[in-house]
């Protein structure tokens, strides 16, 4: 992955992936997006179309087809987690190159392990996000965060091929960081994303009434969210989380009660049932990760 022009396929051209797609393809690498026909065609005929206050508005002309047919450096998984499975089989295994690279930016921790068994597990490497980007149509996207911010790990990864696909993307626009400890990584967003996630989600509030009205559970969830990490043998400080939910604008809401607003399927599993998952193997008690989860279910049922 030396070479200055890359061939990019990026998996789920919504929000996060289209605006990476976008800029790579405005840097001059090679990106094909994959998607459902219909999305694809629109992509092949009108290109990515972003807004965005850091990069600038912009159209950047790409490749879409409905699967990866030829191979790639890199393909950047960005579909949620409630869609993942349906989404692998437009990147069937006999596709990929000898190196390809894959890079999911999904939530939650247990997705690498899904990619590993599916592909080459020295080719998976994990990456956060820190960004708002929404995709309003298809093809359209709204870049609402003044920064984009990528984390990048993989422990199976060599680290030069990681360092490389960093300086790609950084060059593209986002601010990238190799780190490498990747159950670190994958953990403070998770530690970080859980209680923010369940606790709007379940009260239907912004972050800055959840701060308020239900500082108490907050709190008690942090507190239990940092155990887990910790237990996983990731660091985690209650007290620095809680200082960045209060540093956030008030309106603040996560994406999984923008889901549920929108009667989309919930990343419940992935973030709430993770975190369960995790508390129940190191024996860590989890009781208002388990209420509220628990009651997440009844509501989505109810909704159903």
């Amino acid at each position: 992955m030396t070479k200055d022009i890359l061939s990019v396929a990026v998996l789920g051209p919504g929000g996060v992936g289209g605006l990476l797609a976008a800029l790579l393809s405005r840097a001059g690498h090679r990106v094909t997006c994959l998607a459902g026909e219909q999305t694809a065609a629109s992509l092949r005929t009108d290109g990515i179309r972003v807004r965005s206050t850091p990069f600038g508005d912009f159209t950047a002309r790409v490749a879409a087809d409905t699967e990866l047919r030829a191979p790639v450096d890199a393909v950047l998984i960005t579909v949620k987690h409630t869609a993942l499975d349906a989404a692998l089989a437009r990147v069937p295994a006999s596709a990929l190159g000898e190196d390809t690279l894959l890079v999911p930016f999904l939530n939650g921790v247990e997705h690498p392990a899904v990619l590993r068994a599916r592909y080459r597990p020295d080719r998976v490497a994990p990456a956060v996000v820190r960004v708002e980007s929404t995709r309003v149509a298809p093809g359209v996207i709204e870049h609402g965060s003044g920064f984009a911010e990528i984390d990048l790990t993989g422990d199976a990864v060599p680290r030069p091929r990681l360092d490389a696909l960093a300086g790609v993307l950084e060059a593209a626009g986002p601010t990238v960081r190799v780190l490498p400890d990747e159950t670190a990584a994958l953990w403070a967003k998770m530690a970080f994303l859980a209680p923010f996630a369940l606790l709007t989600t379940r009260y239907g509030l912004p972050l800055g009434e959840v701060r308020t009205r239900h500082r108490e559970e907050l709190t008690a969830l942090v507190e239990e969210t940092a155990a887990v990490s910790r237990a996983c043998g990731a660091p985690a400080d209650p007290a620095q989380a809680l200082a960045r939910y209060d540093s956030f604008a008030p309106g603040t809401k996560s994406s999984m009660q923008r889901d549920a607003e929108a009667g989309r399927p919930l990343e419940l599993d992935a973030i709430g049932g993770g975190l369960l998952r995790a508390a129940e193997r190191h024996g860590v008690p989890v009781p208002v990760a388990t209420r509220l989860v628990r009651e997440l279910l009844l509501l989505a049922d109810t909704t159903r």
